[in-house]
């Protein structure tokens, strides 16, 4: 049977895995920072390892857009005790960061994916994961947080995610990270229009046959479900297993998810029926 490197793990490669959504920050779209202390933390954690969680993606610096940038030593503060606590909790653990020291102290911690909004391009970054076994997530980002979304335009925004991406593996796979542990995310939501999130949905088996790495597809509760379902961010559920659904459809190995029961339903009734 196939399987996938994961870091400590290795994962079925013939079913989509769930990643849950861990924000601990005070100003997430989404969850309005409910899991920023220690404790909501990992209970929010623990309630989604009952709810057949596969890996859980821990941030603790919101890239909504127009987000600002957070200090090294608040994400520090707010990541490094939760990785602690949740590194023998027998679920991957992911962090969601673009800072290389923060990158560093994960992989100290122990941790099973570096997942990196920045594609890995800040200075050391690269360096920060070389050596280590985690998996590593590049991700397409147009220009930064704050500034993301004020008017996003390309000429061939498949083309031009994919040549991204390309790139990015080019670069980290020359400085000798083994081309197994990458994985490519397009970045819904990150300097794109609702047009260019669906152009990117709908490409997801062609890049995954172009870059020849697995996709991660993070589309939960973001603007692209409600312009399609006219939904205010906390009544997307339905819309956001929906985008997961097709995510995996169009060729998603892990889904990115705030909802993490309702979608590892989902997706057990779409392999039975796949």
């Amino acid at each position: 049977m196939p399987t996938i490197p994961f870091g400590r793990f290795n994962f079925p490669a013939q079913r989509a895995l769930v990643m849950g959504i861990l924000n601990v920050t005070p100003d997430s779209f989404s969850d309005g920072g409910q899991f920023a202390s220690l404790d909501y933390a990992i209970s929010h954690a623990e309630q989604m390892i009952r709810d057949g969680v596969d890996i859980i993606d821990v941030g603790g610096e919101s890239t909504r857009p127009g987000a600002p940038p957070v200090p090294l030593e608040d994400e520090l503060h707010r990541v490094m005790p939760v990785l602690y606590a949740l590194r023998d909790c027998g679920k991957a653990i992911s962090v969601d960061t673009y800072k290389p020291q923060l990158m560093r102290e994960a992989v100290l911690a122990g941790v099973d994916m570096i997942n990196d909004i920045n594609g890995f391009r800040a200075e050391g970054a690269i360096e920060a994961v070389r050596d280590s076994d985690c998996a590593l997530c590049i991700m397409h980002m147009l220009d930064q947080p704050a500034t993301m979304q004020q008017k996003p335009e390309y000429g061939d925004v498949v083309r031009e995610v994919t040549d991204f991406l390309r790139g990015r593996i080019e670069a980290m796979t020359a400085a000798g990270i083994d081309r197994g542990r990458l994985w490519i995310d397009p970045g819904f939501g990150f300097g794109k229009t609702v047009e260019h999130n669906y152009a990117l949905l709908k490409a997801g088996r062609q890049m995954v046959a172009e870059l020849g790495v697995p996709l991660l597809a993070g589309l939960s509760r973001k603007s692209m479900i409600g312009a399609v379902t006219g939904k205010p961010v906390e009544q997307r559920l339905a819309g956001s297993i929906g985008g997961a659904l097709a995510a995996v459809a169009h060729g998603a190995q892990i889904v990115r998810v705030h909802d993490v029961a309702e979608t590892v339903d989902a997706l057990k009734v779409w392999q039975a029926a796949h």
